[in-house]
């Protein structure tokens, strides 16, 4: 079976695509003019040039595919409505047109999240109705498991939506290296103690769970919530990530009720100011750093067999390894040439 892995040059769709490559599968890993041709670890992945904003390159990237993995997404948590319209919506609308007119067997799993739940106080399992909490990245992500919905009930496209909650690893922009220097600068801030879990999972947990829910019949038309299977606060994440780093330890301790009101005048002195920097703090990372995100996870188990293949110590470790010995020298050498 050929799979066409969207986003293919970001954390989830590098991982993906390599894994799927590792397995012997024919992967076409889609990116986009930008990125490096070169990227991959495997010489038998084919790489096409696309875009979610061109639905004609999207026309080429499916034909004669037999699985899709949505991987590609806007997931800042600071960017113009436009960019998240766009890339979340607009990009899933086009892409989905033409994987249908491709072919309507072609099986579509698509990348979620669970903030489509909007941030509930408890944990819900996936019979939950999505909330719209009036953030773009929140109401984007609902508006395409909308559109994903609408494609296998009316063309009987079979689709899969998969929710993790928060994917870390190597190549992740927001919890390895933004972390880290939020460590380094000692403002990585814990929010109402640190205390409640942001759902961890390893990113190549994720890839494997994509795998196997593409291959059971059992998650067509479903949605299922992923994390990893073991547990960790926010407060240990971090202490994990910088005593690997060795760096202080997270000491700026705020609450919510300090936390969510600081953040939303930023977004406005921002929003009023035109600033394309982002704020130092966002409602969306309030509630990402507060709210506890261990989903339930025994519709994957039970459909699909999920477990963590890779554990939390070894998801530090190689996280870190990465951060030292890819992404510093390539940062390094982009400063010496002034990119």
């Amino acid at each position: 079976m050929v799979s066409l892995v969207t986003g293919a040059s970001g954390l989830l769709g590098y991982s993906l695509a390599n894994l799927l490559a590792k397995q012997n599968e024919p992967v076409r890993a889609m990116i986009r003019k930008v990125s490096d041709k070169d990227q991959f670890d495997s010489s038998s992945i084919e790489t096409v040039i696309g875009d979610l904003t061109n639905p004609a390159s999207l026309k080429a990237a499916v034909k004669g595919v037999d699985v899709v993995y949505h991987c590609a997404a806007t997931s800042t948590d600071w960017t113009d409505w436009d960019t998240y319209y766009n890339g979340n919506v607009n990009g899933v609308k086009s892409l989905l047109d033409a994987v249908i007119a491709e072919s309507k067997s072609i099986r579509f799993v698509h990348v979620s999240t669970t903030d489509v739940y909007g941030f509930p106080e408890h944990v819900v399992s996936e019979e939950a109705p999505m909330v719209d909490v009036g953030l773009p990245y929140n109401k984007t992500k609902i508006m395409a498991e909308k559109l994903v919905q609408q494609a296998y009930m009316e063309h009987g496209l079979p689709t899969t939506v998969i929710r993790p909650a928060t994917i870390y690893g190597p190549r992740s922009a927001d919890f390895i290296v933004e972390i880290h220097e939020q460590l380094k600068a000692g403002m990585m801030p814990l929010i109402s103690g640190g205390r409640s879990s942001p759902g961890l999972i390893y990113v190549d947990n994720v890839s494997n769970a994509m795998i196997l829910a593409a291959k059971s019949d059992k998650t067509v038309g479903k949605a299922y919530n992923l994390r990893d299977e073991s547990v960790q606060s926010w407060e240990e994440y971090t202490c994990a990530l910088a005593d690997a780093f060795e760096l202080p330890p997270p000491k700026l301790r705020l609450p919510f009720s300090f936390a969510f009101p600081f953040a939303w005048s930023m977004e406005k002195l921002h929003a009023l100011l035109k600033l394309k920097t982002k704020p130092l703090l966002t409602r969306h990372a309030v509630y990402l750093l507060s709210r506890d995100a261990s989903f339930p996870i025994d519709r994957a188990k039970q459909d699909f067999g999920f477990k963590s293949e890779v554990s939390f110590e070894s998801g530090i470790e190689q996280s870190v390894r990465w951060f030292r010995e890819v992404y510093e020298p390539q940062r390094e050498l982009k400063s010496s040439r002034g990119w």
